[in-house]
């Protein structure tokens, strides 16, 4: 499994009890299970939600499912 798709289901995973949508940048950090500090890890490569999370846009949201902030995240990622 490549970086990129071992973060991709990290994300899914931490998300996959929250009830969407996801209306606000808060409500998507509080949404996962250490908040901010929930950390995705792959190889070398450690993300946690405070930094994907700055690269969220406003317009971004409302997210209606975990694959969607997760597909998001990773290709804004550059992973």
């Amino acid at each position: 499994m490549s970086v990129k798709d071992d973060i991709h289901e990290q994300i899914k995973g931490a998300l996959q009890s929250v009830d969407f949508p996801i209306n606000i940048p808060e409500e998507l950090l509080n949404a996962f299970p250490e908040g901010a500090d929930t950390t995705c890890k792959s190889g070398d490569v450690e993300v946690t939600a405070g930094e994907a999370g700055k690269l969220l846009k406003e317009d971004d949201f409302p997210f209606n499912s975990a694959k969607e902030v997760a597909d998001t995240i990773v290709d804004r990622a550059n992973l």
